[in-house]
């Protein structure tokens, strides 16, 4: 009896450390964002992040990574051990359209990763410094056309999705502007506000406390559709026809991650995404939530490869 008590006892301790194994997350994990502080993938980021060591009893704790246009944040997440404790939250302008921009961007937007679930999508404006002449984008248009290169627009560096929007709006328009690239957007709008530069194309999360109180104006919307923070502000497209891009956010982890883990986190995503209280932090940023599986952002990401190489091609913009 003795004997078989020991071996009982033996045999559970054995087993213990591999029951111990599958539990997760059994400490902090680390969610990668390929940009700098104070743009509008930090600010999704550090929402989400908030609600998922919430739900899941241990800290994920951002990591901003930025450099050459999300390439570098995003390589580390590439390279990143895949166990479940190393995530990335980005935005389409890394995963989707540097791989067109950039002839060597680190990593395989398809293969390096496994997608988890979109978190959601922001609102995108053409500010400007409140004593800059035009109102609207038509007016923009006409001062610019006659005089090439004189008037500025800042961006979160070269590469990043305010820069190919600006010049993706210089080609629709029929304009040339001079392009200033900071290292971030917090500092790209800084310098806007100042009257350092006359415009930029910024996110909402960046620049809606500016908007709010007066130190920016808005010239149009950047989406395909009005936002809902600012309603009344006509889009790009509606003086520029085919003109928008609505940017996405969402989250993934190294290719080789397990099955069970992706499938854990996409489960506490979903419904992170869809509560009540993140919907209003996101609104408040002038985001809305975009729910998704991990198929399906898997398949967002196959479909947009393709169409962004198109478009990047066509508007003739190109990095190193």
């Amino acid at each position: 009896m003795k004997i078989r008590s020991f071996f009982a006892l033996a045999f559970a301790a054995a087993t213990l450390p591999a029951v111990a194994q599958e539990k997760y997350p059994a400490k902090a994990v680390t969610v990668i964002v390929p940009q700098a502080p104070g743009g509008a993938n930090d600010a999704i980021a550090r929402i989400i992040t908030q609600k998922l060591s919430g739900r899941m009893g241990q800290p994920f704790v951002v990591d901003n990574r930025p450099g050459a246009g999300g390439n570098i944040g995003t390589t580390i997440a590439a390279k990143a051990r895949p166990d479940g404790y190393t995530l990335m939250l980005t935005t389409n302008s890394a995963q989707v359209i540097n791989p067109s921009l950039y002839r060597r961007p680190g990593f395989d937007a398809v293969k390096d990763f496994e997608p988890i679930g979109t978190v959601a999508t922001a609102g995108y404006v053409l500010v400007a410094n409140p004593a800059f002449a035009p109102k609207t984008v038509k007016e923009l248009i006409d001062l610019a056309k006659p005089q090439p290169r004189k008037l500025t627009y800042a961006s979160a560096g070269n590469g990043t999705l305010n820069h190919l929007i600006g010049e993706m709006l210089q080609r629709a328009a029929g304009i040339e502007l001079t392009h200033v690239a900071y290292k971030g957007a917090a500092a790209a709008v800084t310098d806007v506000v100042s009257g350092q530069v006359e415009l930029s194309v910024q996110s909402l999360p960046s620049s809606i406390s500016f908007i709010k109180a007066g130190k920016l104006k808005v010239l149009g919307v950047v989406n395909e559709k009005r936002v809902s923070a600012l309603p009344d502000v006509p889009t790009i497209g509606e003086t520029i026809p085919g003109f928008g891009s609505t940017p996405w956010y969402g989250l993934l982890a190294p290719a080789g991650t397990p099955k069970a883990v992706i499938q854990q986190l996409q489960a506490e995503l979903a419904q992170v995404v869809e509560s009540d209280d993140v919907r209003k932090q996101l609104a408040e940023q002038g985001c809305e939530p975009l729910k998704s599986t991990a198929e399906e952002f898997g398949a967002m990401i196959a479909d947009d490869l393709p169409r962004w190489a198109r478009i990047v091609k066509e508007s003739g913009a190109t990095i190193d």
